[in-house]
């Protein structure tokens, strides 16, 4: 591959428009993700109301309806309880998005739908911008962004083929990738063109792509924990008949949302798989940067706050596996852990000098 060779002008042109294409298409998702949320049915709300109250712990009955004529039998889905950790409420999930009507749903499926079309415009983008330069499309920060978000909505429609109850995070997800590619097209673009000598290693694809994917997946578990510290509290507030009971919106969307329990189990088993890539992540910069500056370690701010990074989620795990830390203390370090890659990520690159600052922004 000749490292000097010019970036192809046509080829990063169509990426340009290929990631503009795919945030008018994300903006698309996201109003169907509010439709979804807005139409879907409020009949429900004190289904998690009742469970407290009455002590439900056990799943409701499943209902067959058969359909006239000698149609075939529909089994409807029984209420899912999550078992709770001892002494913690046993609550069953809420019906999603939707609230369980066919209006809610069609929403969704089209917002599901157009996110699908979204994704793949994103990820024409970013293969067209790596075409375009013949390398790794994550050199600088404006390529860092848009591929984080790629593999962010990747992991989102995975987890769906994998038939696990996850589209409540289309909103706020379609929501925070419309940030990142506005923040990346606004502030932080950077016209295609290669790279300085350091950074045409093969280390290049290593480590960064696991840093982004590391990044997505903890992303996913950031959002699961923020919901949980509002759906505990809402499962508080209900349990506490005496207390200040939640509102009307609260109510419709908070009882929309899995229970309390299935958020931190979700964010505890996201964050405990891609803990080792991350841990991975780290040695495999280490053992570049021997190859490119003749050292393992040397204390550059973007290795200290990687290390920071990964001391935090190590505490949060320790912490979650034990007895007196589970549930919202739990939580608040696991969001603070991904404050720190956040900051590891924009704060350093922005606002420290380092040795990693050769990439620019």
């Amino acid at each position: 591959m000749n490292l000097a060779a010019a970036a192809n002008e046509t080829l990063a042109h169509n990426s340009n428009v290929l990631v503009y294409s795919a945030m008018a298409v994300y903006t698309l998702a996201f109003l169907a993700h509010m439709a979804e949320w807005v139409f879907g049915s409020r009949s429900k709300v004190g289904r998690t109301a009742a469970a407290l109250t009455d002590g439900a712990a056990a799943p409701a009955a499943p209902v067959v309806r058969t359909a006239q004529k000698g149609g075939t039998a529909v089994l409807e889905r029984p209420e899912v309880v999550t078992r709770a950790a001892a002494g913690a409420r046993d609550v069953p999930d809420g019906p999603g998005a939707h609230g369980g009507t066919e209006k809610g749903d069609l929403y969704g499926r089209i917002a599901i739908s157009l996110t699908v079309l979204g994704w793949a415009l994103h990820v024409g983008g970013v293969v067209t911008r790596a075409l375009s330069v013949q390398r790794a499309p994550w050199g600088n920060m404006y390529e860092f962004s848009t591929t984080f978000g790629a593999v962010a909505v990747t992991m989102y429609l995975l987890l769906l083929v994998l038939k696990k109850n996850v589209r409540w995070i289309g909103l706020p997800l379609v929501t925070t990738v419309l940030l990142d590619l506005g923040l990346a097209v606004s502030v932080l673009y950077t016209a295609s063109d290669q790279l300085v000598p350091a950074l045409h290693s093969y280390w290049l694809w290593i480590h960064v792509s696991c840093a982004i994917l590391s990044g997505a997946v903890l992303y996913l578990g950031a959002v699961a924990t923020l919901l949980f510290l509002f759906r505990d509290r809402y499962e508080a507030k209900l349990a506490d008949p005496d207390g200040k009971q939640p509102g009307a919106f609260a109510t419709s969307v908070l009882t929309r949302l899995p229970s309390a329990a299935s958020l931190d189990k979700f964010a505890y088993r996201v964050n405990a798989t891609v803990f080792p890539l991350w841990t991975f992540t780290i040695i495999a910069g280490a053992i570049w940067a021997e190859a490119a500056w003749g050292r393992y370690w040397g204390w550059d701010p973007k290795e200290v706050w990687s290390f920071i990074t990964w001391v935090a989620y190590a505490c949060y795990l320790h912490a979650r596996a034990t007895v007196g830390w589970k549930g919202r203390k739990a939580a608040w370090l696991g969001l603070i852990a991904f404050a720190c890659y956040l900051f590891n990520y924009f704060g350093v690159n922005i606002f420290i000098t380092g040795l990693h600052s050769y990439a620019g922004v």
